[in-house]
């Protein structure tokens, strides 16, 4: 196979949670730029059908918009049967759908810790095993889990005072490596990308706190990640390029997780 064609997605069918705005819509756009058939999912679905004009207008493939809670599992189970339907299949799930709340962790309200939880650990471990039965059935499929940097161990509070968010991106970890492993005998890939310092909705204000400067000499690159650091990582994973691999969790964080 060419290289060139190793990173061909025309004509795959691609499901991205969180996909609407930030890192998500980023993905999103990349996939659809790799030639896959993308379906773009979030809770406001409003922001799924901006994005999805955009993607057929610029791509010229098909982008699907639907609303899904990734904590709900009628709303993932519809996600994928709404994808089958349409599509025909599943060829490649991307796990973006996420949410945190900082507090510190001797007074952290326990059904912030659960909802957490519920979207960021539970939410993934469903939509997989969801749309792992359809990929069984064809024979395979790629599942990409966005976990995160602070997933790898613990961070100062005045840092990132976020203990539930960065517990549930470690365990993403940890269950990106079990399913790699079960899964690896039905074709199934599931691998794994953690972010270092990306601004978007979700940290602009957290890196306005801790401060621009303090970020940016947290990694070796000195800088952010910038709106299509991740691209190229999620079509890797998605494409025969990866097609051994599995298990495995890529950082891209301008090399902080190199750090001693």
């Amino acid at each position: 196979m060419k290289t060139n064609d190793l990173f061909n997605l025309k004509g795959k069918v691609a499901i991205i949670t969180g996909g609407s705005i930030g890192l998500g819509a980023q993905m999103s756009m990349g996939l659809a730029e790799a030639g896959a058939n993308v379906v773009v999912a979030a809770r406001k679905v409003e922001r799924c059908v901006e994005l999805c004009k955009l993607i057929e207008a610029e791509t010229g493939v098909k982008a699907l918009p639907v609303a899904c809670d990734a904590s709900k599992a009628e709303d993932c189970q519809n996600l994928i049967d709404v994808t089958v339907k349409e599509f025909g299949t599943v060829d490649i799930l991307v796990n973006n759908a996420g949410i945190t709340w900082g507090a510190d962790a001797l007074d952290y309200p326990m059904n912030k810790w659960q909802q957490i939880m519920d979207v960021n650990l539970t939410g993934v471990f469903q939509l997989s095993v969801m749309a792992a039965r359809v990929m069984k059935e064809k024979g395979g499929g790629k599942i990409v889990n966005i976990s995160s940097t602070t997933g790898y161990g613990g961070t100062y509070p005045e840092q990132q005072n976020t203990v539930a968010y960065n517990v549930s991106k470690g365990a993403v970890i940890t269950l990106t490596q079990d399913l790699g492993v079960k899964w690896a005998r039905y074709g199934i890939y599931v691998n794994g990308i953690a972010p270092g310092p990306f601004v978007t909705h979700m940290t602009e204000k957290h890196f306005a706190n801790v401060g621009e400067e303090h970020v940016r000499g947290a990694n070796p690159l000195g800088r952010f990640g910038s709106e299509w650091d991740l691209k190229g990582a999620v079509v890797f994973l998605s494409s025969p390029a990866s097609d051994f691999i599995t298990g495995h969790v890529i950082p891209v964080d301008g090399g902080s997780n190199a750090l001693a």
